[in-house]
């Protein structure tokens, strides 16, 4: 079949056709998505965005998640032109609110202290540190405390639940817990990360 003749056909079918084709992979399919519907698309992000590049990318962001996620179309809900439509606003003012949080970090940085802004900067730094030494620190225990210290500290269960969910008696979990924490803590001091006073 010619690719002339594709097109022609492609043009006489409806948005759902296209939308199935779509599904499975008919780039001619989703060409003709972009033919009709194109305009619209832009035409929405552009009303909220007021910035034609913008809009711009928000129709190929529509378009590429409409080929590689078809299957969110769901034509007992809606047209396919009303489908696109909604996730151009949705992409657009999902920027516009990004934009804003932006502007506003640069506006409460800007008014900032500069001996704050670097007290804040060494904080994040010395956080982000911390928590390597801490994720290193439980990654080195036995298989044993770790998991019950990753279920108890980080999956927010108590004692008895971890327990249960173990299979384990309660004793032998906050034994192991006990054990865990203690090796973490010497861990954490041989790093300095903590005092070796603070007990």
């Amino acid at each position: 079949m010619s690719p002339m003749r594709r097109t022609a056909d492609v043009r006489t079918w409806s948005d759902t056709s296209l939308a199935v084709a779509v599904g499975r992979l008919d780039q001619d399919a989703l060409h003709e998505l972009f033919r009709r519907h194109g305009g619209a698309v832009f035409g929405v992000a552009r009303r909220v965005l007021r910035d034609r590049s913008l809009a711009q990318d928000v129709v190929q962001d529509v378009f590429v998640r409409f080929w590689n996620e078809p299957e969110r179309f769901d034509p007992d809900l809606g047209s396919v032109r009303a489908f696109l439509v909604t996730k151009a606003h949705a992409r657009a003012v999902e920027i516009v609110r990004s934009e804003e949080a932006r502007r506003a970090r640069q506006d409460r940085a800007a008014s900032r202290d500069p001996v704050a802004m670097t007290y804040e900067l060494e904080r994040e730094v010395w956080e982000g540190f911390v928590r390597t030494e801490v994720r290193d620190a439980l990654a080195a225990l036995d298989d044993d405390r770790r998991r019950v210290i990753e279920l108890a500290y980080f999956g927010g269960m108590t004692y008895r639940a971890v327990a249960e969910h173990l299979g384990l008696p309660e004793g032998t979990v906050k034994s192991r817990i006990r054990l865990g924490l203690r090796e973490l803590r010497q861990r954490l001091e041989a790093q300095g990360v903590l005092s070796g006073s603070a007990r």
